[in-house]
């Protein structure tokens, strides 16, 4: 019997009012994910894609449709069980970092740990481990205005690590760094799937969607392709655009 999908998207649409007219953000959405994929979701702003990932990550609930994650369905959740999911099931990556300016690297890894109860010496001990995997253990004691951009994305890439989430979802993890520290991303992202962690990598960069294995483009609120990240990334763009 193959495995169910870690993430099930079914027609989920998202409408809103604006100015009095309905505008709808996603329409008629719908794509798995297995456990152990890394997926890019492309697309030019406007497309949808900061709604889905809104919806995927638990923080907007959609119109119609249904979203399940490890076989939950979410849209049936009360907003305690939805904190709880956040907190459990998936470990977010921000365009901006989101850290704490006065606490230390290994203080903010800690932090999803406190939320979720963990005596002081297991949330060190393990706070300390997700340092490690992302190469920042001579760093743990640094605060975030004495990191570089790459290394402010390391800590929050560990502070979603640590809590052992199902997903990881990234919003742009390259927006704020310039290409060398990009790349640089990019590539501990590629290590962290080598490793088996199940990767979504919202961009709106066709270079970072033809990295990843598979890539699925939006446009106008529905997938218009979903397949090998390369060839996706290619439709409507010069090759130069997604080149290496």
């Amino acid at each position: 019997m193959s495995q169910a999908p870690l993430i099930s998207v079914e027609e989920l649409t998202r409408l809103y009012e604006v100015g009095g007219e309905e505008v709808r953000a996603l329409d008629g959405v719908s794509f798995d994910v297995a456990r152990g994929e890394w997926v890019a979701v492309v697309g030019q702003s406007g497309s949808g894609k900061s709604t889905l990932m809104n919806l995927i990550g638990a923080l907007d609930t959609p119109s119609s449709g249904t979203y399940r994650i490890n076989g939950r369905d979410v849209e049936r959740l009360s907003d305690d069980e939805l904190a709880d999911l956040r907190n459990r099931e998936i470990g977010f990556v921000f365009q901006t970092f989101q850290l704490l300016p006065r606490s230390t690297a290994l203080a903010n890894v800690e932090l999803p740990l406190v939320y979720r109860g963990l005596p002081r010496r297991e949330r060190r001990e393990r706070a300390v481990a997700a340092l490690e995997s992302v190469g920042l253990a001579n760093r743990m004691h640094h605060r975030p205005n004495e990191l570089s951009g790459g290394q402010r994305q390391r800590v929050a890439i560990a502070r979603a690590l640590v809590g052992q989430p199902s997903l990881l979802l990234a919003d742009e993890p390259t927006g704020n760094l310039d290409s060398t520290t990009g790349e640089d991303i990019i590539r501990l992202f590629g290590e962290l799937h080598q490793r088996g962690h199940t990767i979504l990598l919202v961009t709106h960069e066709p270079r970072l969607a033809a990295r990843c294995p598979r890539a699925i483009r939006l446009s106008d609120g529905k997938v218009v392709a979903d397949g090998p990240g390369r060839e996706v990334a290619l439709l409507g763009v010069a090759p130069a655009a997604v080149s290496a």
